[in-house]
């Protein structure tokens, strides 16, 4: 159950700035429904209804950082394309400053299509280049985030393998951030080749913490060796696994571990619930400080907030509220 205190731990969130870092991308979803076989090959033919553009990654976390009532500031690459020019407008149009935005010629923007028809997902096709930005760029962000940092309460870094979060680029900023000591978070991806130490929290999900440890879940013997394996290999100050439906175990450099039920009754679409998580914690960090579990109870309302939605991937503050009425 939530902490009573809650409800005062939301009302500073406006006097928050968070400087998020990482994959820019659009989530787009075409919506129809089967009318037939087609005669060119035994595949449904889906009568197209409705399509729509969503915010994603990075840019899904900035929007639930601004909905929840936080200043944003955002930082990384889209392609020169149209669906970059959207993406932009989106961040626009939620009030978003999208100054440290940057058109690339050399990347397409990364658009993650879904097809549906009915209520089932048929496909995804994904549109990305992974390949790591040059050190040109990387060099164009950094300094974008110099101008920034000392304004700013908050680094959150959202790595989905896209490109933009280097080995030099997350170096330079843990390296930027020692003079200003701003909590950071980085999620979801986990790259043992990276050096984490002096990062806040390391924000993941359970398929990738089985994939970087080579550790199987089986048990809770093997998820808190998991745990301590990031911690001890990686070295970040808090490590978080995330288990969707079932959520989340927090692990601290003193050896704890905290399980953190979820308390979701009934979920349509976990999607994008790791980019609510990321945006309520990296608010909350300031307020709480040392008292991090009430940052993660908050983070689990967000959760169950955002799993019950259809579409929209993002919570408000009324929502929170209303939410510890029901549970």
């Amino acid at each position: 159950m939530p902490p009573d205190n809650i409800n005062a731990m939301i009302e500073p969130f406006d006097k928050l700035t968070v400087l998020v870092i990482g994959d820019f991308m659009l989530d787009r979803f075409i919506y129809g429904e089967v009318s037939r076989i087609s005669p060119e090959a035994p595949i449904p033919l889906i009568d197209i209804s409705r399509e729509v553009l969503q915010l994603g990654g990075a840019a899904n976390a900035v929007k639930n950082i601004s909905s929840l009532g936080g200043k944003t500031i955002a930082v990384g690459v889209v392609g020169d394309d149209w669906f970059g020019k959207r993406l932009t407008c989106l961040l626009e149009d939620a009030g978003i400053n999208v100054d440290g935005i940057i058109d690339c010629k050399d990347r397409p923007t990364t658009v993650k299509t879904r097809l549906i028809a009915g209520n089932q997902q048929l496909i995804r096709f994904d549109r990305e280049n992974r390949d790591p930005i040059d050190a040109d760029l990387v060099d164009v962000l950094i300094n974008f985030v110099e101008q920034k940092i000392d304004s700013v309460d908050v680094i959150l870094i959202s790595d989905y393998n896209k490109g933009v979060i280097t080995r030099v680029l997350l170096e330079r900023l843990v390296s930027l951030n020692k003079k200003y000591n701003k909590p950071m978070v980085v999620y979801p991806k986990v790259d043992p080749s990276f050096n984490y130490k002096g990062v806040t929290l390391l924000l993941t999900n359970q398929d990738s913490a089985c994939s970087v440890t080579g550790i199987k879940q089986i048990n809770e013997t093997s998820l808190r060796n998991m745990g301590h394996w990031l911690l001890s290999h990686l070295e970040p100050q808090n490590v978080l696994i995330l288990h969707g439906r079932k959520g989340m175990s927090h692990f601290d450099e003193k050896g704890n571990v905290t399980q953190i039920p979820n308390t979701l009754k009934e979920s349509r679409n976990i999607t994008g619930t790791i980019d609510t998580v990321a945006g309520l914690i990296s608010l909350s960090l300031p307020v709480c400080k040392s008292e991090i579990h009430t940052t993660l109870h908050l983070a689990t309302v967000g959760m169950t907030i955002v799993s019950r939605k259809a579409e929209d991937r993002t919570v408000t503050r009324q929502e929170i509220i209303q939410t510890l009425k029901e549970i």
